[in-house]
């Protein structure tokens, strides 16, 4: 049976979640460009570049000139083309869900702890962990989907991907958040230093964002294979 706070839990972070892809998507595309390091813009070179808005140009610019007559002088830098820039609304929306989601995990947290879930239902036990056992679970995934195991008797490889989501990308995406904001880095500076920069965590923090997609949209095609009525019977309502 599932506990009620993970089912609450659940379906709130989920939500929470949806709101930080559209957001987040929209703030890619005020600025498609994603770098490794301590600094980037569109003057520096970038780790690689996604063609999801019109700010994505190449040689979108002005000739540069400089100021002034020495070696480091600033240069002007003029767009030959309108960007887009729906920076506000969409930064608004992505933090404010962001801390609902963090607050969310803490009490899934808190409750998994105090309910034994992690223990009893998501972390893997040793015998589960040979090759036999991985390759068997694996094989019944592909034949059977979720169907293969019933309720929270998760098998081993949904064990190890719900423990990946929830003890390394979750944290990481959330930590990856916070090294962006100045303000939480000038008072935290360890965390431009676990992160390689703040551009270097806007690139990882791009990464896991991915990971977790991909991770939800495997996660909905197996709930809908195995029994999508059954399965949300049991993630609401039902037991």
């Amino acid at each position: 049976m599932y506990n009620p706070w993970v089912k609450i839990t659940h379906w709130i972070g989920t939500i929470s979640f949806l709101f930080l892809v559209y957001t987040g998507i929209e703030i890619l595309m005020v600025h498609p460009r994603l770098y490794w390091g301590d600094v980037g813009n569109d003057l520096t070179p970038a780790l690689f570049e996604l063609p999801i808005s019109r700010n994505y140009h190449h040689n979108g610019w002005t000739t540069s000139q400089p100021f002034f007559n020495s070696t480091h002088s600033p240069v002007s830098a003029g767009r030959t083309y309108d960007i887009f820039n729906e920076n506000g609304w969409g930064r608004s929306l992505h933090f404010l869900s962001a801390w609902v989601l963090v607050a969310v995990g803490l009490i899934y947290l808190l409750s998994g702890i105090y309910t034994r879930h992690f223990q009893r239902d998501l972390l893997p036990a040793r015998k589960e962990m040979s090759f036999r056992s991985l390759a068997r679970d694996m094989a019944g995934h592909f034949k059977h989907g979720m169907a293969f195991v019933r309720g929270p008797n998760y098998g081993v490889l949904q064990k190890l991907s719900y423990c990946l989501v929830l003890f390394f990308l979750v944290p990481t995406i959330v930590l990856t958040g916070l090294t962006m904001s100045p303000a939480v880095a000038a008072s935290h500076p360890w965390l431009l230093t676990i992160f390689f920069g703040a551009q270097s965590a806007r690139t990882i923090h791009f990464f896991c964002a991915v990971l977790l997609i991909l991770f939800l949209i495997v996660h909905v095609v197996m709930v809908i294979r195995s029994g999508f009525r059954k399965h949300m019977r049991a993630m609401t309502f039902g037991s």
